[in-house]
């Protein structure tokens, strides 16, 4: 066998012991958070697709921990995240510009004793914004961004996860879930269909300093044939074709995604 091949069988080995190795269970803390207040019926709807607690607790988030979030968009997490923080905790919401913080601020001033834990930052930051502070963070949070950062109107992926390794501690995590397009997909594009390989995660990953420490099936979904019109976005939520093939979607549900745990050597 080849030293290539043997990379890959060692790659391949490791995946099928991440997966088989099962997920910790939710906190009861966690769990609790999953049911405050601060959350809106529409958003605890989508818990069935997006396994909050579980996610959560796969990377290892802690009541007392320094978490950022990045660009918490409506604050679907922030509403979890916020309260379970609360207490002994921080939450830095990291987000492209002030835009892009409106929905959590709102959030805030409508409860602030829930969201006292919360903090403001721009990601990816240019100079004279205010970023998190490197090597402050014990845990990083992107969820469903890294295509946005691949295929943007600039593509600034390797610099988001360069500053997000910045701003971690030795020994710290990034958990990250994205749209997920399997290695052997053809002629299925990442940029038109918003999925991403995880061969190409992993590589934006891996050059900016990350190894990977594990990963979940939580959020994987054997139904997505990944192949729609209009991409991703044809599935739920978005069904960005309309009445079109709706009830099929709605069956499908929402992407199948890869969830996946880095760590920054100490």
């Amino acid at each position: 066998m080849t030293r290539l091949a043997l990379v890959i069988a060692a790659g391949l080995s490791a995946a099928t012991a991440a997966y088989a190795a099962p997920d910790p269970a939710p906190s009861a803390a966690l769990v609790a958070a999953t049911k405050a207040g601060t959350r809106t019926p529409a958003t605890i709807a989508r818990d069935a697709f997006r396994h909050p607690a579980q996610t959560l607790a796969f990377f290892g988030v802690k009541p007392g921990d320094t978490v950022v979030e990045i660009w918490p968009s409506g604050g679907w997490y922030t509403e979890i995240l916020a309260p379970y923080l609360a207490a002994r905790g921080t939450l830095y919401a990291a987000a492209p510009s002030e835009k892009g913080l409106a929905a959590v601020r709102a959030k805030r001033q409508a409860m602030p004793e829930a969201y006292r834990a919360l903090r403001y930052a721009m990601f990816p930051a240019v100079a004279g914004q205010p970023t998190v502070p490197a090597g402050s963070a014990d845990i990083v949070l992107t969820f469903r961004n890294v295509h946005n950062w691949r295929f943007g109107a600039v593509d600034q992926t390797q610099a988001a996860f360069d500053q997000m390794f910045a701003m971690l501690k030795p020994g710290g995590t990034l958990g990250l879930v994205e749209h997920h397009l399997p290695e052997a997909s053809g002629k299925i594009e990442e940029g038109k269909s918003g999925y991403m390989k995880r061969s190409s995660v992993i590589a934006y990953a891996t050059k900016a300093g990350f190894k990977l420490a594990g990963e979940s099936a939580v959020n994987a979904n054997p139904k997505d044939t990944h192949d729609y019109p209009k991409g991703v976005w044809t599935l739920p939520p978005n069904y960005a074709e309309g009445d079109v093939g709706r009830a099929r979607y709605a069956a499908i549900g929402e992407s199948d995604r890869m969830t996946l745990k880095f760590v920054k050597p100490r």
